[in-house]
């Protein structure tokens, strides 16, 4: 039940955040169509809120920096109060920032539309990258020792759901109900999230108290220092930035994708082309579980993490110089991102202590965030600041693909940094299953203060108490 409602925890603000990248069209039509045309049933003209390209990617750009800046502070929080002090602040934040946003959309026509609107992407970044977190600790807290990667594989599964039912069902939505209405459909799924929050947090005191680990846990959070940022490995910045370079090539895509594939390929329409960029959701969300249940049984994640890498190079070399049917690129991708992961984000919990899990898992994320926000910025550029009523020229998509070839080859350049450090310092990520289920054990046990000469006796004494209730 506690995975089931933590599973539901970012439903809603997943289907939130791609809402931008289905209306693509609608976020950059024109404000009026004064000469609009009907030609073979299609009007040559589509009403929008006005943004340019650069404006629509800001909207992805401050969500991605909010996050590289709060889930810092999230993390530690999240350490030093507690899993259910969190899944209430940030499925809150969720749920205000979708609805400025959704609010935003009233203002057409005005100066305020744009500041409103990154706003409420800044108030809901700042709620769901954290959320995400808080859900990653709970999952690790659960199935440590156990179904990790299938915990965080459904985890996963059920975000990529809302990702997936967005671009089946909000483009048929908007053309019944309008934009606006389409926005607050999106806010009202984030209040799922806020319910399932109440929900998760209460099952999570119950199991506490009943496994008597509720007072352990606080103990152990009070010991938790910023300091403790230092004690992190050299892997664990490592796999930190193998994230970072995989994700840069994946969102950024996905939130252009659909403009692409219309101006690249030609006979598709809005509809068509959000379907085939869904595919990358579609396919995760089919791989999701089955791959967990694959890397639980034979390990090798960083090996899983070097392959992915290598595997993504011809997605981008496909879209960027052939006109290969899209949809094969988009399922290939699909595929290499459930891999990718199930086997990066289950292996933080390998390399650091539970005790500073929210912390670690904090700086993962906002890392992974510069990246996606400096990437978005990018991509805003190449792609120009002219209004996307007319196609943009082919040259610049290809320079896009490029940059995100770029990304890609970085990815593999840390990927076998990480597995060449991995193997001298034990090899803890590409163990099978049973010695890897010992390493997560043994992970839990590392002190804090490791490396520091512990002051007295009774201080010994408690740390072994609790090394041997959390082994």
């Amino acid at each position: 039940m506690v995975l089931f409602f933590n599973c539901l925890l970012t439903f809603g603000s997943y289907f939130c955040f791609d809402i931008p990248s289905v209306l693509q069209d609608q976020f950059q039509g024109n404000l009026t169509c004064p000469n609009a045309t009907v030609i073979n049933g299609t009007v040559e003209c589509v009403l929008g809120l006005g943004m340019s390209p650069q404006q629509y990617n800001l909207l992805y750009a401050i969500y991605a920096w909010t996050n590289a800046v709060v889930v810092i502070i999230a993390g530690f929080l999240i350490d030093k109060l507690g899993n259910r002090f969190g899944v209430f602040l940030f499925s809150s934040l969720c749920v205000l920032g979708s609805s400025l946003f959704a609010l935003g959309s009233h203002l057409k026509g005005t100066p305020y539309l744009l500041p409103l609107m990154l706003t409420g992407r800044l108030l809901f970044g700042s709620g769901n990258g954290s959320l995400t977190i808080v859900q990653n600790r709970i999952t690790a807290f659960w199935f440590k020792g156990k179904e990790l990667a299938l915990a965080f594989g459904l985890t996963l599964a059920f975000s990529r759901l809302g990702s997936v039912l967005n671009f089946f069902f909000t483009q048929k939505f908007e053309e019944n109900y309008g934009m606006q209405w389409t926005l607050w459909g999106g806010a009202l799924l984030c209040v799922l999230g806020f319910l399932s929050a109440i929900l998760v947090s209460t099952l999570d005191k119950i199991g506490m108290r009943q496994l008597g680990l509720d007072g352990t846990i606080q103990e152990e959070s009070r010991k938790v220092r910023i300091q403790d940022v230092k004690l992190l490995s050299l892997r664990y910045w490592l796999l930190v930035l193998t994230i970072m370079f995989f994700y840069n090539g994946i969102f950024p895509f996905i939130a252009d994708a659909s403009k692409f594939i219309q101006d690249k390929y030609n006979g598709y329409s809005q509809k068509e082309a959000a379907y085939i960029a869904g595919a990358v959701y579609d396919s995760s969300l089919v791989l999701s579980a089955s791959v967990g249940i694959l890397i639980d049984f034979v390990g090798l994640r960083g090996i899983f993490a070097l392959t992915c890498a290598v595997l993504t190079l011809p997605v981008f070399g496909l879209l960027a110089f052939t006109f290969v049917p899209p949809l094969v690129s988009t399922i290939w991708l699909g595929v290499t991102y459930s891999f990718a992961a199930a086997s990066m984000w289950p292996s933080i919990p390998l390399v650091v202590p539970q005790a500073t899990l929210g912390t670690a898992m904090g700086m993962a994320t906002s890392i992974q965030m510069v990246g996606i926000g400096v990437s978005n910025l990018v991509v805003g550029q190449i792609l120009g600041t002219k209004s996307s009523e007319t196609k943009i020229p082919l040259w610049r998509w290809q320079r896009m693909m490029i940059f995100m070839l770029a990304n890609t080859i970085s990815c593999i350049v840390t990927s076998v940094l990480l597995n060449v450090v991995d193997h001298r310092q034990g090899g803890t990520l590409n163990k099978t299953t049973k010695r890897s289920e010992q390493a997560e054990r043994d992970s839990d046990t590392e002190p804090l203060n490791q490396g520091e000469e512990e002051p007295n006796d009774d201080e010994d004494d408690g740390a072994v108490r609790s090394r041997s209730i959390n082994s």
